[in-house]
């Protein structure tokens, strides 16, 4: 049994539930606050990060979407529908290092430019009905500059390969989605200038293991309508 501790906006958590659901693999989804910096979460990650995998009995207990999918793509080598390679870090070892270039890429360049700061001035604030501030127009301004940079990244690399790290599905494909999967449940991501970004994503979002993404829900903070429309 698979215990899987995350935030539904989280991108780094977002990226193993893409994964957990390509692979068909159950788990139990507990969601955490890391903000709030919970003793009981820190015993379990002292880093105070998410997510975590747990593989109960056994004690099994890994911290963090590097960890995690590694150790997926070594536990599970065949996907379990087709037997086909898992989608995880394919191909040669130039491939797979194009795959983990990307998923650095995304999970710490394109985090820090634009989805942590969309965290600190959209969602934190919306899940604290008391802090009562209003996001920063300065700092919105800079992330809206940001997430065209990468989206525009994505339209080069999706014009000249099949997936983002080639010809294969990769996790790159996943680590990327699940970052502009939070920006356009934000209704930040402008879809109208980034035409072969779109198509790409528009492969990903209808995929079966994007739909439990796809349903996700804050309080007080609903996406667009075009969040969950695939011809969106």
């Amino acid at each position: 049994m698979l215990k899987l501790t995350h935030f539904r906006l989280c991108p780094h958590s977002r990226s193993v539930r893409l994964v957990l659901g390509e692979l068909q693999l159950e788990a139990e989804l507990v969601e955490e606050r890391p903000w709030e910096w919970r003793a009981q979460f820190l015993a379990l990650n002292p880093a105070g990060s998410l997510p975590v995998l747990e593989r109960r009995p056994g004690g099994l207990v890994l911290c963090g979407a590097y960890a995690i999918s590694e150790f997926l793509a070594d536990e599970v080598t065949r996907h379990p529908i087709d037997g086909r390679s898992v989608p995880l870090f394919p191909g040669t070892n130039e491939d797979r290092a194009e795959v983990r270039r990307l998923v650095d890429w995304f999970h710490v360049k394109c985090h820090a430019e634009v989805t942590s700061e969309l965290a600190v001035e959209r969602i934190n604030p919306a899940l604290e009905a008391k802090s009562g501030r209003p996001p920063s127009v300065e700092t919105l301004r800079a992330v809206r500059s940001n997430l065209r940079y990468h989206l525009s990244y994505i339209d080069y690399l999706a014009d000249s390969r099949r997936w983002l790290a080639g010809e294969e599905l990769s996790f790159a494909d996943f680590a990327a989605a699940a970052h502009i999967s939070v920006a356009d449940y934000l209704g930040e991501v402008p879809w109208d200038e980034h035409a072969s970004a779109k198509t790409w994503y528009a492969r990903l979002k209808s995929r079966r293991s994007f739909r439990p993404l796809l349903a996700d829900r804050l309080p007080g903070l609903p996406p667009p309508l075009a969040y969950t429309d695939l011809d969106f």
